[in-house]
């Protein structure tokens, strides 16, 4: 610690990562996810010494790091091993909009630059503003079916929905989205996915390519209405499924965007 700060980070998941460089801090971390994409210079610049749920324990010790962040219950095992270590860890457990925009002014204000970090949320929620005003201009909102996993299926979660309505559709599982456990979102069979009738398809199946032919040719799907107009996106997991910066950005954009396409057809009778 340097001036009652930590010096020597090492970041579990993505977010964290993402966050401190968006700071400037990343002279910070000595340590990243396996998973991390972004930023992209992270993997060249920074060692990989965990996954989600395991770590290499051994090698994070060695790193002597004075922080380290992870995420949720999952990352519970991993954290009591450090802790008995003697090492500071913080997990954070937030699920929400509002709750990432906290988590960027937390992690600011623990590494000593809650200015700046509370700057930097500034700017993500004007960007949610921006789009949440583009989105009053759509007649009709789209019902969507966010989907994070194929087998068994299961729909999005709180800050996927909300970032949905953010965009101009409406989450037709929006009641599902407030567990936070993805066994809890589980639909036993599609009958309530074509009752609802979803009008597009937006797929994110975690670590693995969205098939949308798969998706169409599930019995009974051919009358859906995303199905009959095409309408089966992916948007990819790094930039909706990690509970951080990325997903009030381009995860916003991404799904803003189909949704923006679906409104001009529709408008024009497609």
């Amino acid at each position: 610690m340097k001036g009652g700060y930590p010096q020597r980070i090492v970041c579990l998941t993505e977010e964290p990562t993402e966050v401190l460089y968006a700071l400037g801090e990343q002279d910070r971390i000595v340590g990243i996810s396996g998973f991390t994409v972004r930023p992209t210079r992270a993997r060249r610049e920074k060692p990989r010494v965990s996954a989600f749920s395991s770590a290499k324990i051994e090698r994070i010790l060695e790193l002597q790091p004075d922080f380290v962040i992870g995420f949720s219950d999952i990352q519970a095992d991993i954290a009591q091993t450090l802790i008995k270590a003697r090492v500071e860890v913080w997990i954070s457990n937030h699920r929400s909009v509002e709750g990432i925009l906290g988590y960027v002014k937390r992690l600011g204000a623990l590494v000593g630059v809650a200015d700046r970090a509370a700057h930097y949320a500034g700017e993500l929620e004007l960007q949610l503003e921006k789009v949440r005003m583009r989105s009053a201009a759509i007649g009709r909102r789209p019902r969507v079916y966010f989907e994070e996993w194929n087998d068994p299926m299961i729909s999005g979660i709180r800050w996927v929905s909300e970032l949905i309505h953010v965009a101009g559709g409406d989450d037709i599982f929006q009641e599902r989205a407030v567990n936070p456990l993805a066994k809890d979102r589980i639909l036993a069979d599609s009958a309530e996915i074509l009752r609802r009738a979803p009008d597009i398809v937006l797929g994110s199946w975690c670590g693995k390519r969205f098939r949308p032919e798969q998706v169409a040719n599930r019995p009974g799907w051919q009358d859906v209405p995303a199905v009959r107009q095409g309408e089966l996106h992916e948007i990819k997991s790094p930039l909706i499924l990690q509970p951080g910066s990325a997903a009030l950005t381009d995860g916003l954009q991404a799904i803003h965007q189909v949704i923006l396409r679906w409104a001009d057809r529709n408008a024009k009778g497609d």
